[in-house]
């Protein structure tokens, strides 16, 4: 894994002296957007370009939603981080300027993953490089990232979208769906089921609280089959991937020498993508998540299919920020 903790900035302030430690656990919704207390950088390997990256996450003014930016190309224009920005999803989510094919960002789920379990609405996410380092291939090095960066209340009520009618997207044996849920906290639930034995069938469920994220969902890693693994290099992808940062299964056999986190990490790595996914509505989402054998494409055509449908989906932004105030 990448020594995460010498790549630091000196700008980082320590735990104990920022207003709001983000390892604070809340067990109510936030009604104020939120957005860092400082900038902090880090440096990591691509899992697909094996590249060295060097990130940054800023704070950003409230409204002005998480958004990515290409250092190392000219002029590129800032790639907000929504669902119908989203130009690529095999094999991870890729974020792109239709105008401009070089500027993009891939492998932005597990960063928007931890950025939804910590409650941050609001950053400027700066890279050298086409994509977000991979660290340990799960969310847990970026939520230490946002920990160590603090966590700071901003004027405006945070966007809350309510789903009202249900919305589902289907391709062959796999579908997504989201759903009406009158609970205060985003609802999932996923199955997954694999020829490989050491995966086979899967399947989880939660709510999605802060608490939640950091002991369920944050520490569980990308997997990757190791037939897969050949074509993969062969098209010129996964060369930063090493048993560092991915789980490799050869049927029955998880090849880590560490072996598994928990049981059913696999799982558990697929409901933390689809945090990540559906955070790139712009928005919380009061609603349940369902889904069987999805992946990021079928996530965000969950997204186009639910924005597209507008009697499907309520604006609660305002209500939210009323009900709290009372």
């Amino acid at each position: 894994m990448d020594n995460l903790s010498a790549a630091l900035t000196p700008r980082s302030t320590p735990a104990e002296s920022l207003p709001v430690p983000m390892r604070q656990i809340r067990t109510k919704p936030d009604a104020a957007q939120h957005t860092l207390h400082h900038a902090i950088s880090a440096v990591g390997i691509g899992l697909h370009t094996g590249r060295s990256i060097n990130i940054t996450l800023k704070p950003a003014p409230a409204g002005h939603g998480i958004v990515f930016q290409r250092t190392d190309l000219p002029m590129a224009a800032p790639l907000p981080a929504r669902y119908d920005y989203v130009v690529e999803t095999h094999l991870s989510t890729v974020l792109g300027d239709k105008h401009n094919p070089e500027n993009r960002v891939a492998t932005v789920e597990h960063l928007m993953s931890a950025l939804c379990g910590c409650g941050i609405d609001n950053a400027l996410i700066l890279v050298d490089g086409p994509e977000t380092p991979v660290f340990d291939g799960s969310a847990t090095d970026f939520v230490f990232l946002l920990d160590c960066a603090g966590r700071t209340a901003q004027s405006l009520p945070r966007k809350v979208v309510r789903v009202v009618q249900p919305v589902r997207v289907e391709h062959q044996n796999a579908w997504v769906e989201l759903l009406p849920h009158n609970g205060p906290h985003t609802h999932l639930s996923m199955s997954i089921d694999f020829p490989a034995s050491a995966i086979g069938v899967q399947s989880y469920a939660l709510d999605l609280t802060p608490s939640s994220f950091r002991s369920e969902l944050a520490r569980n890693r990308t997997f990757a089959l190791r037939e897969e693994i050949e074509a993969l290099h062969k098209a010129g992808l996964a060369l930063g991937g090493s048993l560092d940062n991915a789980i490799v299964v050869d049927n029955d056999q998880v090849l880590n020498p560490t072996g598994l986190r928990c049981p059913d990490e696999f799982i558990r790595h697929k409901i933390m993508d689809a945090v990540g996914d559906l955070y790139l509505a712009g928005c919380v989402l009061q609603a349940s998540f369902r889904g069987h054998r999805s992946g990021h494409k079928l996530n965000n055509q969950l997204l186009h299919a639910l924005f597209a449908q507008t009697s499907a989906w309520q604006d609660m932004t305002n209500r939210q920020a009323a009900s709290a105030a009372a």
